[in-house]
């Protein structure tokens, strides 16, 4: 597809916002975590598709009333990035609102899912791209997009700034909107200031430097990262049979039961992105996963555990199940170690941490199917990262509800990589492994 169709795809775009139905007490501030902080150069974006049979008798108006309450409930989405004298940062809660952007396409849903098996990028169009900066003060930090098609069917692409919170947040939050088209919604504020974390004991000695983020040219008021090269992503479904038979091949003889399906994944599409870099030893992956002991689904917070896999072998040669297994047994965390690194330079430093290293992000928990229009579930919704580093991130997500109650739910894959690497990773996925 050429860039001039590409670009003519969506057309009538209609900028508004929408602000807290209340008046947010003055100087309410939502303080920055460390590992809020560590990821301000991420972005979120989620696309759900709903057919015509759901929005029936909806309109943007009418999407736009629970939001009112929604962003009273939860200010700090509707804040302002500022900075403090001594250059701290911490989200204004402001009252100035959300973006919402309405347009149109005059290409059904099958259509547009049909153009994104070769082209996943065109969802860029049912999404908005913005990112913070470089007038920091004026910059949204959530963007939604109601998108029509000529079939009747509607998108909702969501646009989240990563430093608000991490993507099971951010689900919370969009899947109570949808909540509240439905009348749902809690009668009182649920947002509580995460309580404050116990200050970090930072050592006099040299402490170790993280392996799982990169620290990066400081940024300024533009909160983009310089990537040199391109980055290209593109998704891919897996059966929950497919899934099934690519457990019970991964695991080896002397692993009692089949392999958990992320770790299984990660093994599987770790060793293909390795052998499409003969030239680079893929030997270190980060690992993202919930915290989920320290969840407080009431606070919108950056809650994701960050660990490191270190192969001291080759990638590209060895058995799929030894890299499973070392996923399994052998991630070290650093969490605590990313925090001190944030604490002792006063959050002044810039990092990326998803394509830092090659990084699997466990989303498989988050509810990407929980938002309802009118009693409907999205028939596809997908999430991507944007300001991936180089090495590249892969997010495996639940995947579509299934057709026959009971048959089991399969996985959504969504790969950002070096533009140059795709093709021979999806050659990989289909001729060895045939889940493409």
């Amino acid at each position: 597809m050429v860039s001039s169709e590409v670009e003519t795809l969506v057309y009538d775009r209609k900028l508004s916002s929408v602000v807290p139905a209340g008046v947010t007490e003055e100087n309410m501030a939502k303080e920055l975590s460390c590992m809020d902080k560590v990821m301000k150069l991420h972005y979120l974006r989620g696309v759900y598709f709903f057919p015509s049979s759901a929005v029936q008798g909806l309109n943007v108006t009418l999407f736009k009333e629970p939001m009112f309450r929604l962003l009273e409930l939860y200010c700090a989405t509707s804040g302002r990035i500022r900075k403090s004298e001594t250059g701290r940062l911490f989200i204004k809660c402001n009252d100035s609102g959300v973006r919402i952007i309405e347009a149109k396409t005059d290409k059904t849903i099958d259509e547009w899912l049909e153009m994104q098996k070769d082209h996943y990028s065109v969802d860029n169009h049912l999404v908005s791209n913005q990112v913070l900066g470089p007038q920091l003060a004026f910059s949204p930090l959530v963007l939604i997009q109601f998108t029509w098609f000529k079939c009747g069917g509607l998108s909702v692409g969501f646009s989240w700034t990563h430093v608000l919170g991490d993507a099971f947040a951010a689900s919370n939050f969009i899947n109570m909107w949808g909540q509240g088209t439905a009348g749902n919604l809690p009668t009182k504020s649920l947002q509580r200031q995460p309580k404050q974390a116990d200050q970090i004991q930072l050592s006099a000695e040299a402490e170790a430097q993280p392996l799982s983020v990169r620290r990066v040219e400081p940024v300024g008021d533009h909160w983009v990262a310089a990537i040199n090269c391109r980055m290209e992503t593109f998704s891919f479904q897996i059966t929950a049979s497919q899934l099934e038979d690519l457990q019970t091949k991964v695991a080896s003889k002397n692993q009692a039961g089949k392999l958990p399906p992320f770790e299984a994944l990660s093994a599987v599409i770790w060793q293909c992105i390795a052998k499409t870099r003969e030239d680079i030893e893929q030997n270190v992956i980060t690992i993202c996963r919930d915290d989920f002991h320290n969840r407080d689904e009431n606070v919108l917070k950056n809650n994701q555990m960050l660990s490191i896999v270190n192969a001291d072998f080759s990638v590209a040669d060895a058995e799929v199940s030894e890299l499973a297994e070392l996923i399994i047994k052998k991630s070290v965390e650093e969490k605590t170690l990313v925090e001190k690194t944030v604490e002792k330079d006063q959050g002044m430093s810039d990092f990326l941490v998803y394509g830092a290293n090659l990084t699997f992000a466990n989303l498989e928990d988050v509810g990407l199917y929980e938002l309802e229009l009118n009693g409907h579930k999205p028939t596809f919704a997908n999430c991507s990262i944007h300001g991936v580093g180089s090495e590249g991130v892969v997010l495996v997500l639940p995947g579509p509800e299934p057709v026959k109650e009971g048959s089991g739910k399969g996985r959504t894959v969504t790969v950002t990589l070096q533009e140059n690497q795709l093709a021979q990773l999806r050659e990989e996925l289909e001729h060895k492994w045939g889940i493409i």
